[in-house]
């Protein structure tokens, strides 16, 4: 057995089995939705094929999170700056460490394009259980860290010793999917480095196949599904049933109200006026005896907003943030969790479905369609837009996909990417779409339009969805990268723009008004998990702790260009699209009709989809949390 699958005890095992639903037979009322709404490939098991080929790759437990990484870079380089008593760069080209002119070589050999042929079947197979001997060779396990970043990550680990001792972010909780605590931040370095160093051996593929089928992965087939029957199960509340079941009776006792939300909100007032031994560690005393990070919704949101809280208080908000990011969540788990995501709410579901079939019905006349992806980390998206172009009866048009996103730490900073074009080409291979693939591994302000090699025959797609929150804006850089990133969009006067945005009012530079912001954002996340998922479900944790905490610490506790979480208002990015020169375009009212019907037959009756003007925009009770646009030059 795999080393690191040693601690999974059985115990766990049948814990982990527990809080994820499996009924035997499917709800009558599930067989009557699929049969009445069969779903097509948008909402098939596409994707989560694609995500099982993702997590059968021998080396994935060793790969952390490429967004993580990009982020960490960034801001390692920016400290290393800082200390020099230099100024950051705000080009690439003048970055000795992953963009200096030395590397210009490099960086046009890591963009060339991939077609499908020159990906072999011994080296990638669509199927789950196909081949993965090349895959062993992934040069990511064995990926070198730079000196530079070496020394930086040692940097954090003297700076955490400075930090008080009773400032447990993100206290350490038992693992699942290692089978035991970790105490020390020393240890689990140690133990990452060990597991780094790990071969890969023949009897792991049949401990994934035990672990994808606890998670509920599958591959393509008739309906109901596993996932489908997870969805029914979390939209109808049956596992939370269960887990009140085993409860019932032991919460006799009277429980102390307290109005959590007016204690945080008090004491965001006193750290902002910088009361460090007074109100703030009183009030910050009172929220830890009533939070948890493993009670309900209010209580878990409490207890990372405290801690960033804390963490401002004591000005080491960058240096937790920086310790968390460099210490790795394997993107293998990252991937587990997503799979619960969109199992239990449709935001991300909804918006590849409505994107990709506008995308679809857009290009119906054309032969080549060009679609340039800002933000494609592991491409979910496509996969089902390859099928559905598969389905055309004239034929499937040749496919180009343009995958830019930030660059990831080491010698090798387009390789995720990269292998996100191996992965889709395959896929394209399997339903015969002639495809094409060019990755591009930089910041985006820095991009230039020559490097997208648009060609005239093609319709071009430009695809934004949820990472822009990402870019500075006017508060950090003079010249604004969101607004650079919005004219180098104008200048590749695409066919069709669409943009998706996470609404939130939380960028506001008065740190009161925006925790306030944060904390109703956030309130609205948690309360939507503690409502569908039940509360000891290990990726709900996963979720919460290394997404959803790590983003509000983010939010509360840094500032000026180490604050990556920048959200802004539907309002104020369809003033800044405007301005860029764009016309916003309606969806096809048979999609977005398609899209109601859809959130409401298959998930939680609280989810919210409607129409701002020509916004779609999804929510949770009233809140609006996702919001989706179309857009065409002026």
């Amino acid at each position: 057995m795999d080393p690191r699958f040693k601690g999974f005890s059985v115990f766990q095992k049948e814990n982990f089995k527990e809080f994820h639903y499996h009924p035997s037979e499917p709800p009558a009322s599930s067989l009557r939705h699929e049969e009445d709404l069969s779903e097509d490939c948008d909402f098939s098991d596409s994707i989560l094929r694609y995500i099982n080929d993702i997590l059968m790759e021998e080396d994935m437990e060793d790969k952390s999170c490429m967004l993580q990484e990009s982020l960490d870079l960034q801001a390692a380089e920016k400290s290393f700056y800082a200390v020099l008593g230099k100024k950051y760069p705000p080009s690439p080209e003048h970055n000795s460490c992953s963009f200096g002119d030395n590397n210009g070589d490099m960086l046009q050999n890591q963009t060339q394009s991939l077609n499908v042929s020159s990906i072999s079947q011994s080296s990638y197979s669509s199927s789950s259980m196909g081949s993965l001997d090349g895959m062993l060779e992934s040069p990511n396990s064995t990926l070198q860290v730079p000196e530079s970043i070496w020394q930086f990550n040692k940097g954090v680990e003297e700076a955490s010793k400075f930090i008080p001792s009773n400032v447990d972010l993100f206290g350490n909780f038992e693992s699942n999917s290692k089978g035991r605590k970790f105490s020390n931040r020393d240890d689990v370095a140690d133990e990452d480095e060990r597991t780094s160093k790990q071969v890969a051996v023949c009897s792991e593929t049949s401990v994934r196949s035990e672990m994808l089928d606890m998670v509920l992965l599958c591959s393509s087939g008739k309906p109901p599904t596993r996932f489908t029957a997870l969805r029914d199960s979390l939209r109808d509340g049956i596992g939370r049933k269960v887990q009140q079941k085993g409860r019932g009776k032991k919460q006799s006792g009277k429980k102390e109200v307290v109005d959590l939300r007016t204690l945080l909100i008090t004491c965001a007032q006193a750290v902002a006026a910088g009361e460090r031994n007074g109100t703030s560690s009183e009030l910050l005393k009172q929220i830890r005896q009533h939070s948890s990070p493993f009670g309900d919704g209010n209580q878990r949101l409490a207890h990372y907003l405290a801690e960033a809280l804390e963490a401002r208080l004591a000005g080491t908000g960058s240096h937790i943030y920086k310790s968390l990011v460099s210490k790795r969540t394997s993107a293998y788990d990252i991937m587990k969790a997503y799979l619960l995501y969109v199992a239990a709410c449709p935001f991300r579901k909804v918006s590849h479905f409505i994107c990709n079939k506008s995308i679809n019905v857009a290009s119906r006349k054309s032969t080549r369609l060009h679609v340039i992806d800002f933000g494609i980390l592991y491409g979910f998206q496509w996969p089902t837009l390859i099928e559905r172009l598969s389905l055309r009866p004239e034929g499937p048009p040749k496919l180009r996909i343009t995958g830019i996103d930030f660059p990831q730490p080491g010698f090798k900073p387009a390789e995720r990417v990269e292998e996100t074009g191996r992965r889709l080409a395959a896929y394209a291979e399997e339903f015969k779409v002639p495809f094409q693939y060019k990755a591009i591994a930089k910041k985006w302000e820095t991009v230039r339009v020559e490097e997208l090699e648009i060609e005239e025959d093609e319709f071009v797609v430009v695809n934004c969805l949820y990472r822009a929150k990402n870019l500075l804006d006017e508060t950090v850089a003079v010249h604004s990268p969101r607004n650079i990133v919005l004219n180098l969009i104008r200048k590749i006067n695409p066919n069709l723009f669409i943009h998706g945005i996470i609404n939130g009012a939380f960028n506001a530079p008065f740190f009161v008004t925006r925790f306030r912001e944060a904390l109703f954002h956030f309130s609205s996340m948690f309360d939507m998990l503690d409502a569908i998922v039940p509360r000891e479900d290990w990726e709900r944790m996963l979720i919460e702790r290394e997404i959803l905490g790590r983003e509000a610490l983010n939010a509360i506790a840094c500032e000026s260009w180490e604050r990556v979480e920048r959200p802004e208002t539907v309002k104020q990015w369809h003033v800044r699209i405007l301005r860029a020169g764009f016309l916003q375009q309606p969806f096809q009212r048979e999609i977005v009709k398609e899209a109601f019907k859809r959130v409401q037959t298959f998930y939680h009756k609280d989810f919210v989809i409607d129409e701002d003007k020509l916004w779609l925009v999804q929510g949770w009770k009233g809140r609006i949390i996702y919001a989706l646009s179309a857009w065409k030059p002026a």
